[in-house]
């Protein structure tokens, strides 16, 4: 099988069900060593077992992104097993949403360490291999809600946080053949959005209409149209694209 990415090996955070889960999908019918990484494993034991069904080359692990030595000590096992890294996507994240008033310490705080420390623990200990090779791709999954969005004041912080990582470490790493670009997700059908619609008490048909309402393109999105982004950023010939920012939301955001 060949691919846009034969033989490239991709690590991908948070791997495990919606858009990392779409993402890994992608890399590995292009041809790309998979692996993933996520906290919740019985949803990283099936993405894993389907993958592996489908013939491609997954390794997989249980691992706390908010845990330096965790993360580090996959990624080596990644190397060990695959020979290379060459490819890391930021995806783990979580949600806290609520109000400012109604928000609690351990919500900012859960959501800042999973997106804004998890994505530093992970490039950090990426680079050492990118660095090491004069190669690599880093692209970060941020969201339109970097631009503000009601009750997510802890999101929208992390995801515009993330942002600024991404356009500090273009800057830091260019020089070494690693660009560095992130991918905004508009509204996307996943495991994460129904969730969010049992929490404020409407049916995920309901919520849809309502985002499709908003969005140009007159239809919401689906994991694979950012995976489609990624691998854009993720592709060699991108080598000149870096530091940018992408929104995928069917239509214009500022």
């Amino acid at each position: 099988m060949t691919g846009r990415f034969n033989e490239s090996v991709a690590f991908i955070t948070g791997g495990s069900r919606g858009i990392g889960r779409g993402i890994a999908q992608l890399f590995a019918e292009e041809g790309a060593k998979v692996a993933i990484i996520d906290i919740n494993e019985e949803a990283l034991i099936r993405t894993a077992k389907e993958l592996n069904d489908q013939g491609y080359k997954v390794f997989s692990k249980v691992v706390n992104v908010v845990d330096a030595n965790e993360v580090e000590t996959a990624m080596k096992e990644v190397v060990a097993a695959f020979g290379s890294l060459d490819i890391l996507v930021n995806n783990a994240g979580i949600i806290r949403d609520n109000l400012l008033f109604k928000m609690t310490d351990s919500d900012w705080e859960l959501v800042m360490d999973v997106h804004l420390k998890g994505s530093f623990y992970a490039s950090r200990a990426a680079q050492k291999y990118m660095v090491n090779q004069k190669y690599g791709r880093i692209i970060n999954i941020s969201s339109t809600s970097a631009l503000g969005n009601r009750g997510q004041a802890n999101y929208a912080t992390a995801k515009a946080g993330l942002q600024g990582l991404t356009k500090t470490l273009a800057i830091e790493l260019g020089k070494f053949g690693i660009t560095v670009n992130a991918v905004a997700p508009g509204f996307i059908e996943t495991e994460m959005t129904k969730e969010t619609a049992e929490r404020v008490g409407i049916t995920f048909e309901e919520m849809v209409k309502l985002s499709v309402d908003t969005i140009p393109v007159g239809r919401s999105g689906k994991p694979v149209d950012i995976a489609n982004a990624v691998s854009f950023f993720a592709d060699e010939r991108s080598s000149f694209v870096n530091g940018q920012v992408i929104y995928v939301a069917g239509g214009p955001k500022d």
